[in-house]
């Protein structure tokens, strides 16, 4: 079995200086581990993990946004950001904000048997001010994902900062065209769907519940009011290989909890 792992840990350094991702990797052993929002560059923090290569994709700004992936298994070729034929098609460039492409967003690791690639998705502001580039943005990735799977299958994963269905988030009335909710984000989301990748924790769980992110106010993690917003999708192909899809909400030292996808390779 592989196990593969997922976690926006709101910066690294903290969650290290915490203890919290060194009692992570003891307890669970990851064979990959793909970590967004990292906030970091390789060898800011105190990370020592025997056995794993790891390769980061860090922002231009410094303690901004990031991905990172560890793993025992030496991929055969890494890539970072999207590609520029992709995100000239799309005119995915830069905002008020920045421009995503340097933002550290996307690292694809190739395996023999299938690409894995680890997405910090655009949050589009509590006042929408990002909704158009991330519009472009889910275009892109999408095409990048179809790229890929010309040649292999493809699984990404990672924080795509959207609630996909009403079972998704605790209070679906109220953040109705809300950040992380509007009908753009979640028509961007269906359309990955439509084109044939599976979410995969909904092959084993359905129902509302099953949350990933929690505010940090109003006690909203203990009373788990949340979101379900980390995800793994993957090609339909890999879908009888697909043993388990879970979401590990006891796991803290981030507002995420880690989410985990499970192969018989």
């Amino acid at each position: 079995m592989l196990k593969i792992y997922s976690w926006n840990v709101n910066g690294i350094r903290a969650v290290v200086r915490k203890g919290a991702l060194q009692a992570f990797m003891a307890k669970h052993k990851p064979d990959i581990l793909a970590l967004q929002e990292t906030k970091a560059r390789q060898g800011q923090a105190e990370i020592d993990f025997k056995g794993y290569e790891e390769y980061w994709d860090s922002a231009a700004k410094a303690g901004y946004s990031g991905t990172a992936i560890f793993t025992k298994k030496k991929p055969t070729k890494i890539i970072n950001g999207l590609p520029k034929d992709i995100v000239n098609r799309y005119k995915v460039h830069g905002d008020i904000y920045g421009d995503p492409n340097k933002e550290g967003r996307v690292i694809t690791a190739e395996f023999e048997k299938f690409y894995l690639v680890n997405v910090y998705t655009i949050n589009i502001k509590d006042d929408l001010s990002r909704l158009k580039i991330r519009q472009a943005w889910d275009k892109a990735f999408l095409a990048y994902m179809q790229a890929l799977e010309k040649h292999k299958p493809v699984i990404f994963t990672g924080d795509l900062n959207v609630a996909h269905t009403e079972d998704d988030l605790a209070r679906p009335k109220e953040n109705v065209g809300k950040r992380g909710f509007t009908n753009e984000e979640r028509a961007g989301f269906q359309n990955i769907i439509d084109h044939g990748f599976v979410d995969t924790f909904r092959i084993f769980t359905s129902g509302n519940g099953h949350y990933s992110w929690w505010t940090h106010w109003a006690n909203a993690r203990a009373r788990n009011v949340g979101w379900r917003i980390d995800y793994f999708l993957a090609s339909k192909s890999l879908k009888p290989i697909i043993k388990k899809a879970q979401i590990h909400a006891d796991i803290m030292g981030s507002d995420h909890a880690p989410v985990s996808l499970t192969l018989d390779l």
